[in-house]
């Protein structure tokens, strides 16, 4: 009886495993606008201090409609970059994000480095990764978690295409649905990603737009989306 037990016990946990449905937020953090405002007004970033924050609530939302009030949504975000606009702002933007991650019933994980949330990614269950979106700056090669938050026009903290062979393949389902709605990533990081995690990931030739998400438009791209 006690080896039956044992066995049905190792059944249902593979079953739950298995059936693990882990939609996965990665999102940068803001410029600081003392080093944007010195920026032609054209070439400006991130006027509005929660651009990457509300497009992924927008598609936490898309998230809930598609796979069901059940979907696990893990937020990875970039603690630093909101810590010092919000300093520099002098609004509590940690305590926001937290509020709202309480409100979608969303599993918020702080990170300070590439290196952090590539620990988090590969934290998850085995094949239990559905989706996987990133909001933030980019450029062909990297995602910038970091982007003029301490100094300007620099990153300081990022996940370069060459380091997403430390991400474990094992952890996205087969059929994950990966895209990234950074600048540029379609001109050569979304062919990395498919030789390195073997899933597609959807990036922009061109640059990003998040104008529209203040009327609950995802962003858009310039160019095209490429997969």
């Amino acid at each position: 009886m006690r080896l039956v037990l044992l066995l049905a016990c190792f059944l249902l946990g593979t079953a739950f495993v298995a059936g693990a449905n882990d939609h996965v937020i990665l999102c940068g953090g803001p410029a600081l606008r003392q080093w944007e405002d010195l920026r032609r007004e054209h070439e400006q970033h991130d006027r509005w201090w929660a651009n990457f924050i509300r497009a992924s609530t927008l598609r936490m939302s898309q998230i809930r409609l598609e796979h069901g009030e059940g979907a696990t949504l893990v937020w990875i975000v970039y603690r630093r970059g909101y810590l010092n606009r919000g300093n520099a702002d002098n609004k509590p933007y940690l305590d926001w994000i937290e509020s709202l991650a309480k409100k979608r019933n969303c599993e918020l994980i702080w990170i300070e480095s590439g290196e952090q949330a590539i620990k988090a990614i590969n934290a998850r269950s085995p094949r239990s990764i559905r989706t996987f979106d990133f909001f933030g700056h980019s450029n062909r090669h990297a995602f910038l978690l970091d982007y003029g938050s301490d100094i300007m026009a620099i990153s300081k903290a990022w996940i370069h295409q060459k380091d997403l062979a430390k991400i474990r393949r094992n952890v996205f389902h087969r059929e994950a649905r990966c895209q990234s709605y950074g600048c540029h990533t379609g001109e050569s990081m979304s062919r990395s990603w498919r030789l390195q995690i073997g899933n597609t990931l959807i990036g922009a030739i061109g640059k990003t737009d998040y104008s529209g998400i203040g009327q609950g438009i995802m962003p858009t791209v310039s160019g095209s989306w490429i997969r």
